[in-house]
């Protein structure tokens, strides 16, 4: 079978030039094929599967080994709007996509494409990129599942943002066909070349048409070149500007015991050799001063998360690493069933976001401390992204695009574009039937979110602040 629907094993594949390559034409019309088992218009349906399982029931399910006091903190961001919900329950959708008609074929799935997981960060090479930037939950797992995620998302906040339905719809439109397009021009270019495309800010700034996003874009991208390591300093230490000991600001920034720190000072003595040898050598000149726990994200919300602060030969010559708890990945199940794949989900972490990303982070790596592993990245790494919070209806509908197109390269990268693109053909079809989800799954999240903001009035859930 042409780039396969069951994928090997991510250790396991690509071991041989002796293999040889499926015709790019026969996998299109594999891709065609797959049209009489899943037609373009069953992926507009929803209908929640009867065993479902409710909300108080995952959010329960997901605080099992995150640190208790800072579950209220979860809770409580999940709460503030119906995308918070959407951002803190990747595990309900997983369960919701993978209950729902798909093609089979597998990629490199992100986990969880919402429009908030997609930012700048700097390449190796100095440039400002924008690209998919979170990948706790990436895994081989169907394409179909990333963009319902996506286009969900981008109707969830829309509504959030106050925009009208239509312009809503018009968003996810142009997500999906910017995917569209882009598989297909990506599936025609040579292996090589479509793991070179990336979109960089000069890009993405003459790629954008409405004005204000524009500016958006400009503002957002001066402001990432601003996040870096010897910048944060002076906030994280309470005003310094040489190296020194992070300041509590309990519940978010908390020291451990001093055996916890030893253990992860002995962690990031054992990321070291994650690394590729000329990153290692730099990296490993710089020296430990201070470890505290710092509060990230939404579904991250106490899981483990250790910041730590290095220093060079030079006061102001400072380094923040991010080592982050991983756990498996919440789309898994749906893959190969309760047996894991990976014997490190931080390794996993790495890997598929290298995968995925056409450039990605040098000092990414990965460690284990205790019985928890983690990935290691840099904090600040000039890492920022487009404010999602205001943006207009016309920088929506702009800006949906580009994260289509950036969700499509990333697939393009992995595996199964060829197929993907002969399966979505050149017709409005599959364009509007996800768009008709997307609507239909933005109803539920809203939904949902009313529930648990109930289960919090009524004490059944702890949130830190008023809810």
């Amino acid at each position: 079978m042409p780039e396969s629907a069951a994928p090997p094993r991510f250790d396991e594949a690509f071991t041989s030039f002796r293999i040889p390559a499926t015709d790019r034409d026969e996998r299109v019309a594999y891709g065609k094929s797959l049209r009489e088992a899943t037609p373009h218009e069953c992926l507009g349906d929803w209908v929640p599967t009867p065993d479902r399982p409710g909300v108080v029931e995952v959010v329960e399910r997901a605080q099992e080994g995150r640190l208790p006091w800072l579950l209220g903190v979860r809770t409580a961001r999940m709460a503030a709007s119906p995308f918070g919900f959407l951002r803190g329950t990747a595990d309900l959708m997983a369960w919701d996509v993978a209950h729902l008609p798909a093609t089979g074929v597998h990629t490199t799935a992100c986990g969880d494409a919402h429009i908030g997981n997609i930012g700048f960060y700097r390449s190796p090479e100095g440039r400002l990129v924008i690209d998919l930037n979170d990948f706790d939950e990436a895994h081989t797992g169907s394409w179909e599942w990333d963009l319902r995620r996506l286009t969900a998302s981008i109707w969830v906040l829309g509504r959030v943002n106050g925009t009208g339905e239509d312009q809503c719809e018009e968003a996810v439109h142009q997500c999906v066909i910017a995917y569209r397009d882009e598989v297909s021009a990506l599936s025609k270019e040579p292996l090589l070349r479509r793991a070179y495309d990336q979109l960089d800010v000069d890009r993405l700034h003459d790629t954008v048409s409405d004005k204000t996003l524009r500016k958006e874009v400009k503002r957002a991208a001066e402001a990432a070149r601003r996040r870096t390591s010897d910048r944060k300093l002076p906030k994280l230490a309470g005003g310094a500007t040489h190296a020194t000991r992070i300041l509590d600001d309990p519940p978010l920034i908390t020291h451990p015991s001093d055996e916890t720190t030893d253990a992860i000072a002995a962690g990031l003595d054992a990321y070291l050799p994650t690394l590729t040898p000329q990153w290692r050598r730099i990296v490993g000149g710089y020296t430990l001063v201070d470890i505290a726990h710092k509060v990230v994200g939404v579904g991250s919300v106490g899981m483990r998360a250790w910041l730590a602060l290095l220093v060079g030969s030079r006061d102001d010559d400072v380094l923040f690493l991010q080592l982050k708890q991983a756990r498996r990945s919440v789309i898994a199940p749906y893959v190969h069933g309760d047996v894991a794949w990976h014997s490190h989900q931080g390794q996993r972490v790495v890997e598929y976001q290298q995968q995925l990303q056409t450039v990605s982070d040098p000092l990414l790596g990965w460690t284990t401390v205790g019985e928890h592993q983690y990935y290691v990245r840099q904090y600040r790494n000039m890492k920022g992204g487009v404010p999602l919070d205001a943006m207009s209806p016309e920088g929506l509908v702009d800006y949906s695009g580009i994260v289509g197109h950036l969700l499509a390269k990333g697939h393009a990268r992995t595996s199964g574009a060829s197929i993907i693109s002969g399966y979505l053909g050149k017709k409005d079809a599959p364009v509007e039937a996800v768009a008709r989800w997307a609507r239909s799954y933005a109803d539920q999240t809203e939904r949902d979110h009313e529930e648990l903001v109930k289960a919090v009035r009524d004490g059944r859930l702890p949130a830190e602040g008023d809810v």
